[in-house]
């Protein structure tokens, strides 16, 4: 962990618009010396719902730490998959574009996110030149720059669409299905329309189909205990629950990612911000 702690500030800027719509970026900015490592942040709330306000804890400890953080808003929800990884993809370009006018250093840069959020962040990651995601230009007289990251850090990930799809369904209709699943089937049908895109954009299958992709260094922090994110998948035919077969996976394709449990009740404190701190020092600098 690092040792000295950063004065900061905060600013909301606007990285992209689609028409009339702004989307912006709030920046926390370590003050004093840099450049600075920098990391994208995603929020999350099933692909649907949330703002950039939903990782301030995190983004807030990232930055006091000296690293320079923005948390973006995205498109979500009804425009669908793949709006959301075009909207990210752009912003790491965006960021390493303009490295200097942030005091960052555009070639540390690291993205992670919560919940579905830290779906899109692995997504993003392991994709950085995916036609789909990088179809939105950055302005004429940009630098020229693609979206691979260093490393991504994921907080109790959706790593699997599809399964979790279908784990909420199958709660729903037992007896006393949990709160948490009213609703659940309806916003994945929202934002994804069909299973096939639930596969498709699918981190866990991607490895399990051999799919080549970038396979950074990663960090799995999962809350104990937790159905919505670490249950086991009837149909995955892996005799753990997910975080585990997403680790052995990504394990086996080559890649090197830790996997942290914490109390659920300490997801909103320096239990779990700190692994995230500690892993970003080690990866980016």
């Amino acid at each position: 962990m690092p040792t000295k702690t950063y004065e900061i500030t905060t600013e909301d800027v606007e990285y992209l618009r689609h028409g009339g719509r702004p989307l912006q970026a709030r920046l926390y900015k370590p003050q004093g010396g840099g450049p600075f490592p920098a990391v994208i942040d995603l929020h999350g709330g099933a692909w649907n719902r949330g703002d950039l306000t939903g990782t301030e804890g995190l983004d807030r400890a990232l930055a006091k730490s000296g690293l320079f953080v923005a948390s973006l808003d995205f498109r979500q929800a009804e425009d669908g998959y793949p709006s959301s990884l075009a909207d990210i993809n752009y912003a790491v370009r965006w960021l390493k574009a303009n490295a200097a006018k942030f005091n960052i250093k555009a070639d540390q840069i690291g993205i992670g996110g919560a919940s579905s959020g830290g779906h899109l962040a692995m997504l993003a990651a392991m994709r950085p030149k995916d036609p789909r995601y990088a179809a939105i230009p950055l302005p004429a007289g940009s630098a020229s720059v693609d979206a691979t990251v260093r490393a991504v850090a994921m907080q109790w990930p959706v790593i699997n669409p599809l399964s979790r799809y279908r784990h909420a369904q199958r709660l729903r209709q037992g007896a006393n299905a949990p709160g948490w699943t009213e609703g659940m089937k309806e916003r994945h049908d929202t934002y994804w329309q069909t299973e096939a895109a639930m596969a498709e954009g699918n981190p866990m299958l991607i490895l399990e189909k051999g799919e080549k992709v970038q396979l950074l260094p990663a960090l799995w922090l999962q809350p104990r205990p937790d159905e919505v994110h670490d249950y086991h998948d009837p149909d995955g035919g892996f005799a753990g629950n997910e975080p585990e077969r997403f680790i052995s996976n990504y394990r086996n394709a080559g890649g090197d990612i830790e996997l942290v449990y914490i109390p659920a009740a300490g997801r909103t404190t320096s239990a779990a911000h700190d692994p995230v701190v500690a892993f970003y020092h080690k990866h980016l600098n």
